[in-house]
């Protein structure tokens, strides 16, 4: 006998899945949240586009994307966090509905666990199906994005400071065209702007100027912007040069100070294998100290 979606034996399904991953702890878990750094994985297979059309990981907070699949319906995809533990635990509940029907809806729990070497990610989805092949379209497509998450955690850098400034002087120094050129860089560095637009969807292009005189060409180009809590741009070599990395900013008050997260995906390990060699983590927590003293001598 056939069954159906509409089975009971058939609706429900717990799916569990499970990532050993060769970066840290912290890293992973801002891969997992991090808007700018979903983006980066959420699609299955290079025939599937994701649009994403809110993004909001707080709790209650939403995130809503549509996957595009060409000659496909969109399949709509609606996620609530429930539950935030930074470094150890999320929950939230996904909806996905085709053409204003809902197929499924489940609740996604993950457990993050690990050290400043590797990490585990241990996700279980309690599904409910309400259209047929959910469970196996779920299988597949879950399993592919968390690979895809296992590979972009792998070439991810994370740089986190607090500063001892309240977040809007922060978050002022930083989306100020005035003031980020002049702190922007490690130790010894400078900036000459060619243009700067600090707005979604503008860009910044400048050279990076090292010690020795060495001109360094960048471009940044901007997406999302958020006041005072985060915004997310790519980096370039050199003004429409190729991309190397997708990256994110994050502020979060701390009591009058303010915790700065700044993260990158890099294109490939070999870029990001390629930065730490040169030193990124130092020279980026470099830049860090450099807007502290910026916004605290003020």
């Amino acid at each position: 006998m056939t069954r159906t979606a509409n089975d009971p034996a058939n609706r429900f399904a717990t799916l569990t899945f499970a990532r050993d991953i060769a970066a840290p702890v912290s890293v992973l878990w801002q891969a997992w949240t991090a808007p700018a750094a979903r983006k980066v994985w959420a699609a299955p297979t290079p025939a599937v586009t994701v649009e994403f059309l809110e993004a909001d990981t707080r709790v209650g907070g939403r995130e809503v994307s549509l996957c595009k699949v060409e000659g496909q319906p969109d399949i709509r995809c609606e996620v609530g966090w429930l539950d935030l533990q930074p470094m150890l635990r999320s929950v939230n509940y996904e909806v996905v509905s085709c053409e204003d029907v809902t197929q499924s809806v489940a609740l996604v729990t993950a457990e993050v666990s690990g050290t400043d070497q590797r990490s585990r990610l241990v996700v279980t989805v309690q599904l409910s199906s309400l259209a047929e092949n959910m469970e196996t379209g779920y299988r597949q497509g879950f399993g592919a994005g968390l690979d895809n998450l296992a590979n972009a955690a792998e070439r991810t850098m994370v740089l986190e400071r607090v500063i001892k400034a309240p977040r809007r002087l922060v978050w002022g120094a930083w989306m100020n065209p005035e003031t980020l050129p002049q702190w922007w860089g490690p130790d010894g560095y400078s900036c000459r702007t060619t243009r700067i637009d600090l707005r979604a969807g503008g860009e910044w292009v400048f050279d990076m100027i090292g010690p020795d005189g060495t001109v360094y060409p960048n471009h940044h180009r901007y997406g999302e912007v958020h006041a005072e809590e985060r915004l997310a741009y790519t980096l370039h070599w050199g003004e429409n040069g190729p991309k190397h990395a997708d990256a994110w900013a994050l502020f979060e008050d701390q009591g009058g100070a303010t915790k700065v997260t700044l993260g990158m995906v890099f294109n490939t390990a070999d870029e990001f294998q390629a930065a730490k060699g040169f030193g990124a983590v130092e020279l980026g927590l470099q830049t860090l100290g450099k807007l502290e003293r910026f916004v605290t001598s003020r």
